[in-house]
């Protein structure tokens, strides 16, 4: 694991993660990228604990992008805990999903999502919009103090 990790990846399909992986490392905004498989380990990297305990806490990663259907924590308990946890509040975290579900975007941003956005079908309009994402939020966003 990097000393500093930009981006934060929650995404348990193997061939999404691959996908979004590559479309970040290539989009040139990404920086550092760490990728988690489920909620539980999300919540263990945010944290410092489990198989990360002993992280510095104090650096977080600038951004977080979160699948809602996730094993052991689904993507909503995830981004409850990093809204209750003080180090990560105002932490950046982008759902990215295939759910274009209206009452899933409504609890997104209900629990403090700062941006909701459906995975593209079409591989270059999804790299489009992995780095489009990338560039906001790690290239033009000034993060909180």
């Amino acid at each position: 694991m990097p000393a500093i990790v930009d981006i934060l990846l929650v995404e348990d399909d193997p061939d999404d993660a691959e996908l979004a992986l590559g479309a970040l490392n290539r989009s040139g905004h990404a920086g550092r990228v760490y990728h988690v498989g489920d909620g539980a380990a999300a919540i263990d990297f945010i944290c410092g604990q489990g198989i990360h305990a002993g992280r510095d806490t104090t650096r977080q990663p600038r951004m977080v992008l979160l699948d809602l259907k996730l094993p052991k924590l689904d993507g909503f308990d995830v981004l409850e805990r990093i809204r209750n946890f003080a180090a990560t509040r105002r932490l950046p975290v982008v759902i990215l999903t295939s759910s274009n579900e209206e009452r899933d975007r409504a609890q997104g941003y209900n629990l403090g999502a700062n941006g909701y956005v459906v995975k593209p079908v079409d591989f270059d309009e999804y790299k489009a919009a992995l780095a489009a994402i990338s560039r906001y939020w790690i290239g033009l966003n000034q993060p909180a103090p």
